[in-house]
């Protein structure tokens, strides 16, 4: 089963998604290259809108994720509640 990942860079605004994404993969392995955070996981990866919510208190919208991201691999599904990233199709 092949990886996939995300970075995102290493600020206080990706904290709250790098904290719901670790609380939703619990196979989820966090690495800290030079000004990012970098997140793998085997088969798949999901980022979920309501537990952004959960741990901010307030709603969010998921198109947020992308203003801090660096890359990502994966084949990508999204809505407005969730990404998945995975290399299932």
């Amino acid at each position: 089963m092949s990886d996939v990942f995300i970075a995102f860079q290493h600020n206080e605004e990706s904290r709250v998604v790098i904290d719901a994404i670790v609380a939703d993969n619990p196979n989820a392995v966090l690495t800290h290259p030079t000004g990012l955070v970098k997140i793998n996981a085997p088969g798949s990866l999901t980022i979920r809108r309501e537990t952004i919510e959960g741990l901010t208190g307030r709603p969010y919208d998921l198109q947020a994720i992308h203003v801090n991201l660096v890359t990502l691999s994966g084949h990508i599904d999204e809505d407005d509640d969730q990404l998945t990233l995975s290399w299932k199709h």
